[in-house]
Order: structure tokens, then sequence, then C-alpha cells
């Protein structure tokens, strides 16, 4: 009998925990049973993705550097890898204004929802938590992100999922200074990296095991944790443009991936898509990372040397489907608020939008950060952003999960496309978790 392949798996466990939620709301205690007895499998499997992360970029990195021999190679992956994520994002944004001001779905929505809306989320938690952030990303100065980037103490940036960025710093830092010590000298501590990037894709294979039912445990949480049925309706013209602007991302991708990388787009997508299923479950592109860097080395046969620079760095800079959600939301806004956004303002957008997704923290509902630093530089009134946020709030949490599947894909497409243009695009090469397990058992 043939082997269930792993995404079917996946899909399955989300169709049946998204059932196994709508069951559990039609009880009282349902939604007490979900978060107390199924929640925390999904939590678990989140948290075994993020303790592998930094273990991997470290060691799948140095590794990929100190196998160049050529510090101009990896200059040259770097500003390709750079000026396409920038390319995309930039269509991302473009792509979601000129749909939203196609549609108009803000001038769809009564008084009444906006009252309610209001009332509803404008002192949640969460909206005053992401106003708070906003604010303080604002303060900070126009190259903070540049400062940022650089940690004071290695162990402790290591020690962060969210210092992505330094870490990445540092580990091109080592992987650069082992090239300069040569071969002979650096050759015990490259065998030691690479050894431990083998160890920690064996563990991405073993967690991807539990897969299924950690996607079962999420999504059963997010139905018995929704909003009100009747708002999610009201707003479903605008978050119908969204999901639109997403599809045509998606579309564009595969036109990339048959142009540029010569590869069948539908095959492509069928080799990442355990990575899509995570990112839509997880809303963390951070925590999807060690699964995407997994598909796309193994899957899809993009070298280490050019995945283990493009894909963390696209985890942190690369937020096409937030940047187009940015452009989306905002113009919304000002529709639903009557506030009037010309031309020049929604050119700023696009730029403020591109330079917000730089070091912008690649987990669940960093985008609504971004967004309130959108609003505000186009002149949006600052008493109305928690209106503004409280509008699109409740369908965010569904949306994030869509965009996050748009980010991930993103940075697959991209590393293919590099790969492919300095020639690191071979054929696939799977491992699977029991390869060795005949010598051990």
């Amino acid at each position: 009998m043939r082997k269930l392949e792993l995404h079917w798996k996946i899909l399955i466990g989300m169709v049946l925990g998204i059932l196994f939620g709508f069951l559990m709301t039609g009880f009282e205690w349902g939604k007490d049973f979900v978060t107390n007895w199924i929640s925390p499998f999904g939590t678990i499997f989140i948290k075994l993705l993020k303790l592998i992360a930094i273990p991997l970029i470290l060691a799948s990195l140095i590794k990929g550097i100190s196998d160049l021999k050529d510090i101009s190679k990896f200059r040259n992956i770097g500003l390709r890898t750079i000026g396409i994520y920038i390319g995309t994002t930039t269509v991302a944004i473009i792509l979601g204004l000129v749909l939203v001001n196609i549609l108009q779905p803000g001038n769809g929505i009564s008084e009444e929802t906006i009252a309610k809306l209001t009332e509803t989320y404008a002192t949640d938690s969460g909206v005053t938590a992401k106003l708070e952030e906003a604010t303080r990303q604002k303060e900070s100065g126009p190259l903070k992100f540049l400062e940022d980037m650089v940690p004071d103490n290695a162990v402790s940036a290591l020690g962060n999922n969210q210092l992505m960025l330094q870490v990445i710093f540092f580990t091109i830092f080592m992987g650069i200074s082992l090239l300069l010590i040569g071969e002979e000298r650096a050759k015990p501590l490259k065998s030691f990296f690479d050894s431990l990037n083998d160890v920690v894709l064996k563990m991405v294979d073993l967690i991807m095991l539990t897969a299924p039912y950690a996607v079962f445990a999420l999504l059963a949480n997010v139905v018995v944790s929704s909003s009100d049925p009747e708002i999610l309706l009201a707003l479903l013209k605008y978050a119908g443009v969204v999901i639109a602007g997403l599809l045509l991302m998606i579309v564009f991708y595969c036109i990339l991936v048959s142009v540029f990388a010569k590869k069948n787009p539908f095959w492509f997508l069928k080799e990442l898509s355990p990575a899509q299923l995570l990112a839509f479950s997880t809303s963390s592109s951070a925590a999807t990372l060690p699964v995407t860097m997994e598909r796309v080395e193994e899957h899809i046969g993009v070298d280490k040397e050019v995945s283990s620079f493009v894909l963390p760095v696209g985890a942190t800079i690369n937020m096409d489907g937030t940047s187009l959600y940015q452009g989306v939301a905002a113009v919304f806004i000002a529709q639903a608020l009557s506030f009037d956004l010309p031309l020049g303002a929604q050119l700023t957008i696009v730029l403020t939008a591109l330079l917000a997704s730089i070091g912008t923290a690649a987990v669940p509902g960093a985008g609504m950060v971004m967004l309130v630093i959108v609003l505000e530089s186009v002149g949006f009134p600052a008493d109305k952003y928690a209106v503004g946020l409280a509008l699109i709030f409740a369908v965010d949490r569904p949306l994030d999960m869509l965009r996050t599947v748009i980010n991930v894909t993103g940075d697959a497409t991209v590393s293919t496309i590099v790969a492919k243009s300095v020639g690191k695009l071979g054929d696939p090469k799977v491992k699977n978790w029991d390869d060795h397990y005949e010598e051990v058992k």
C-alpha cells in the first residue's frame, strides 16, 4: 500500500481540527476542553520548531559560507537576495493598493458596524499592545534597524528567537572569519558545524512526524477562539480583497519559478506544501523556518550555500504577504472612516511598508504593528488608530495565517531563483528520519 505523503497528512489534520473545533463550539465546556487538553500539543510543536531554529541557522549558514571557498560568491548571493526581496515586496504592496482601490471594500461598511467593532475591540489588550509597540518603533532613529542588527552579546542573541538578524550577523561574521584562517585551521570547527547541521535536520524530520496531530490542535484552538460570526461576515469584502491579492502573489511566484528557475511551478508548490501548511497553522515564518529550509534543500534542490543565507534573511526582512496586507488595510481603514488618501499618500504607503517590513519580527500579529507605522506616515489622525485597528482586528488572525503562507512561499521562491542564477540549483536529495535507524536499533 502506498504511503500517504506528508502534505496530505497535514491537510487531513487541518480539516479534522477545524471540524472538531466547530463541534466543540456547540458545547458549553467545549472551548475550555480544547484550550486545556488539545491546544497544548500545538504549543509544544511550535516550541520544538523554535527550539531548533537558531541552531539550524548557526550550523547551516556557517557550513554554507565555509563551503564557498570564495567570499565574492557570498557577496553575489547577498546582493541578488536583497535585490529580489525588495522587488517582490514592492510588487506585493502595489498589487494590494490596486485591488483595494478598484474594489473599495471600505465603502460598504456601515456606521453601525464601525460602532460595534470600535466598542468590541478599541480597548482590547491586543490592540493596545500593538499601538504601544508601534509607538516604540516610531520613536527609534532611521538607522535603528542597522544598530539592532549588531549584537553586543552573542550568547544572548543566540538565546532569543526574536533577534534573528543579530544571529545572522554573528553567524556570517563567524563564517567569513572561518574562511580567512585557512582550510587546515578551520577544519575542526567546520567538522563540528557540519555534524551539528546533520543532527538538527534529523531533528526536523522527527518533529515533522507529529505535524498532522499538531496542526489538528492548532486549528481546533483557532476555531474555538474565533470572533463573532456576524462581525466576520461584515468584514468579508475586506478579507476577500486581501485573499485575492495573496492568491495573485502565488500566481506571481509561479511565473517567477517557471521563467527564472525553469521549474514546474505545480511541482514547486507540491514540494513546498508541508512548509506552507505549517505556516498557515502557526502564523509564524520564524517557527516554520526549519521546515522551509528542509523542504527547499532536500525536496527542491537548492544548495545549502544559498538556502542557509536566503531563507533566514527572508524570514526576517521579506514580508510580501504582510506588506500586501498593509496596503489593503490602510486604504480600507481610510475608506471606512472617510479619510482621503490621494495618489501621493499611497506612494508613501509603498515606501513605508517596504521599509517597515525590514526587521519586523516574524511572529503572529507583527503586521498590525507595521500597519500603525504605515497609517502614521500618511497623516492618519492619531486618535483614530485604535478605531482603525478595531475595524480589522476581528479577521486579523485568519488573514495573518494566510499572509504567512505567502511570506514563506516568497522566501522559497527567491532562494530557488538565486540558486539557479549562481548555478546552485541541483537535483533533490530527500532524507528520511529512519535512514540510519537500522544501524542503531
